[in-house]
């Protein structure tokens, strides 16, 4: 269950949801992560003509989209399926699997302490929204050391606890975003401009790799795909923008894994 900082999501969100009806122009669906309605219209289910709405979608089914408009003051959240890409479904969807696992660890602590699931989940949770969107975005962090359950500042019993199955059943994981960058200069000393180029990238966090015909494999490693997507995307700008000042040329590319 992802963590609800409000009751209605925000703009651009990706949302897992649930159809409940399929109407001639629209489709109508459950909101699961925040316990709401939406409405995806008939022109953003997918690009082009729909002949049959039920060869996208069905009753019953979980879909992943993204949110165009809110009115809180009507309840009204207006979806589309077309605008997510397969990159963003399939985020989503380990996105969620993590938070599944992230639970059954709660679940884990619950039972060795004699304690309620469902009332130390709201506990937890409420303590991880402090500093995290996601369950599984704290645990993984603190698996790596890198944020101290005492943060949280929970009982020292669920504390220790948590720590513990953390530690014992958690291994912590790094997301690796890549793509391929070209690079070219027709200047007098073009080779090091390219050199200084790459060296912006390296600065900016990527890890570099020569490909071939003026292309490298760009890299960067991060234990969410957000930070890791973050840092390729700053790493290659910075290389773009240097060459581009220094009237060379470039192009990137996101590799998909």
């Amino acid at each position: 269950m992802v963590l609800k900082k409000s009751p209605f999501p925000e703009e651009s969100e990706l949302l897992k949801c649930t159809v409940t009806s399929v109407q001639s122009h629209s489709v109508f669906v459950r909101i699961d992560e925040y316990g709401i309605n939406g409405m995806i219209h008939i022109s953003e289910v997918a690009p082009g003509r729909i002949r049959n709405m039920r060869d996208y979608v069905v009753e019953g089914k979980s879909v992943i989209c993204k949110v165009l408009r809110v009115n809180p003051e009507r309840g009204h959240v207006d979806l589309s399926l077309r605008r997510v890409s397969e990159s963003q479904r399939r985020n989503k969807v380990n996105e969620m699997k993590k938070e599944k696992l992230a639970e059954k660890l709660i679940d884990v602590v619950a039972s060795n302490l004699n304690t309620d699931s469902k009332k130390l989940y709201s506990e937890v949770s409420e303590k991880v929204q402090e500093h995290f969107y996601l369950l599984f975005e704290c645990f993984n962090e603190i698996a790596r050391g890198t944020f101290p359950v005492s943060e949280l500042k929970l009982p020292k019993n669920v504390s220790d606890e948590l720590k513990k199955v953390i530690l014992d059943r958690l291994k912590p994981e790094v997301i690796v975003s890549k793509g391929k960058l070209s690079l070219s200069s027709y200047a007098p000393d073009g080779v090091e401009i390219i050199k200084n180029a790459l060296k912006h990238a390296v600065d900016a966090g990527a890890e570099v790799k020569y490909l071939g015909g003026g292309c490298y494999f760009l890299s960067c490693r991060a234990s969410s795909y957000k930070v890791a997507e973050a840092a390729l995307n700053k790493s290659s700008e910075a290389a773009l923008k240097y060459i581009t000042s220094k009237h060379g040329s470039g192009e990137f590319s996101e590799l998909k894994a």
